[in-house]
């Protein structure tokens, strides 16, 4: 793993030499031979899935833990208020678990709060330069990046090991995240990917729900056999392409199994998973909060229709959305808004059709936020505040404007979790740390993967090199969180 000190180093620059050795692995990836199984040398055993399926419900650009599910003492607006005064702008909510409280706007899932298990002292590494890319990296592959392989997303390592709940559908799929014309683009696409794994373990990007029927259709005016033969010749030319002298045969072949993926989906009644217009229009508008809302409404379908994992995102677009460097009240106003009822709705429906035993759903984001810290207590991370005051005098200054790495919250429901359960603790008073059961990224994984029935200890040789799903096997399940 390649080492920096980043603390005195300009983000730009950061960024720049951070891309130069993504698109380094990304290379490396294209030529590496197949990945080669270490569970037949240890004798791994793994242990016994609480869950069949995960979605993971990822609020891209850091969800601040004091305006979402641990409040903190509410301070009102008002002109001259100190920003040292600011811990949270949303008063707290009573849930339907006597000691859990949530902040206001988030009451239909306070009343499923009652299914969850609760994580309040999730911690992130201190990574010197905070860019959301590489935590999100981070999070999603349980690797700090740089690296000189290309690490497989968390989805593709469940579609790697378990492979897809029904062979037709994609074991791994990704809602709402925009690829292209977004900023950070290429870091994104750098973690939203299989890796050395090779294609076939790749997610299906879905950026607009109600644009995923289309892309499971053929063409229109295409015909079965005129199908068929497209999809043969199209392989062909794969095959021959002249890029294929740097790709090596593992990948190539990654690749055509994907195709073959593709076109028997395409040719397969369970698309119709994909259409959410063919959900009863009551239960489509209790969903339809916007595009994250049918995000949800898309997973839930999806995941009925049995693929593996699926990911869905309020998306991630810099000093968008979550990304709250300021009118950061304002902004996670319209947040609360775009969440709290299709979570729930998600919650609940799949508890009717009882999926919710068998499947896994974590709310996470890659930190938190503070008024005042710029990473955590200690830190040397360079202050990313739009503006620098000490009071408020307008309302774009009231808000959690900052980044702060030392203590956040994930939320987990069904999947084996326990119900109506709070685990671990952060400070009441600034600093916000977690000072209660601290629980890290790799033990969060080792958590999700044990629920999914894959060791954290399970590995890949790649190029002779030993490559684990956590990080060098040495996760562990947080087993107080299980029922």
């Amino acid at each position: 793993m390649f080492e920096y000190d980043l603390s005195e180093v300009p983000e730009q620059i950061v960024r720049r030499d951070f891309l130069k050795q993504l698109s380094a692995a990304g290379l490396a990836a294209m030529a590496a031979g197949a990945p080669r199984d270490l569970s037949a040398n240890d004798e791994l055993k793994h242990p016994e899935a609480t869950a069949d399926a995960c979605i993971l419900i990822w609020m891209g650009g850091g969800m601040a833990a004091p305006e979402t599910f641990d409040p903190k003492r509410y301070a009102p607006f008002e002109k001259g208020l100190p920003i040292k005064d600011v811990l949270s702008t949303f008063p707290a909510i009573d849930t339907s678990v006597d000691n859990i409280k949530i902040c206001q706007g988030l009451e239909n899932i306070a009343g499923v709060m009652d299914r969850a298990t609760l994580v309040r002292s999730a911690v992130q590494a201190d990574l010197g330069s905070i860019l959301h890319s590489r935590h999100q990296y981070h999070w999603h592959t349980g690797y700090v990046p740089p690296q000189t392989v290309a690490c497989p997303h968390l989805g593709s390592w469940m579609a790697k090991v378990l492979g897809p709940v029904n062979p037709v559908m994609p074991a791994f799929v990704n809602i709402g995240q925009r690829l292209e014309g977004v900023g950070e683009k290429e870091e994104l696409k750098a973690f939203t990917t299989a890796g050395f794994f090779g294609s076939e373990y790749g997610p299906m990007n879905l950026p607009y729900p109600e644009q995923a029927a289309a892309s499971v259709q053929p063409p229109k005016g295409m015909n079965a056999q005129r199908f068929a033969s497209r999809n043969r010749l199209f392989k062909k030319l794969l095959k021959e392409s002249p890029r294929s002298e740097y790709v090596s045969d593992y990948q190539q072949e990654s690749m055509l199994n994907a195709l073959d993926s593709a076109y028997h989906l395409l040719s397969s009644k369970d698309r119709n998973a994909f259409d959410i217009s063919q959900e009863p229009q009551e239960s489509y508008q209790r969903y339809d909060t916007g595009r994250f809302g049918r995000g949800c409404l898309l997973a839930r379908r999806l995941v009925e229709a049995g693929t593996r994992f699926v990911e869905v995102t309020t998306e991630y677009v810099p000093f968008l959305h979550w990304d709250t460097h300021n009118s950061g009240h304002e902004t996670v106003d319209r947040l609360h808004k775009e969440i709290d009822r299709p979570v729930a709705q998600l919650i609940l429906d799949l508890e009717a059709s009882g999926l919710l035993d068998r499947t896994l759903v974590i709310i996470a984001s890659e930190f938190s936020r503070d008024a005042l810290i710029e990473g955590k207590p200690g830190s040397t991370a360079n202050d990313q505040a739009t503006f620098k005051v000490d009071t408020i005098s307008e309302m774009k200054h009231y808000g959690l404007h900052r980044h702060f790495t030392g203590g956040t919250s994930v939320v987990m429901f069904g999947g084996g979790m326990k119900k109506g359960f709070l685990y671990g603790k952060t400070a009441d008073e600034r600093p916000l740390i977690a000072i209660e059961n601290p629980v890290s990224i790799m033990d969060l994984h080792a958590t999700i993967m044990t629920a999914m029935g894959i060791s954290p200890r399970t590995g890949f040789d790649i190029e002779g090199r030993p490559f684990y799903v956590t990080q060098d096997g040495n996760g562990q399940a947080v087993n107080d969180l299980f029922a």
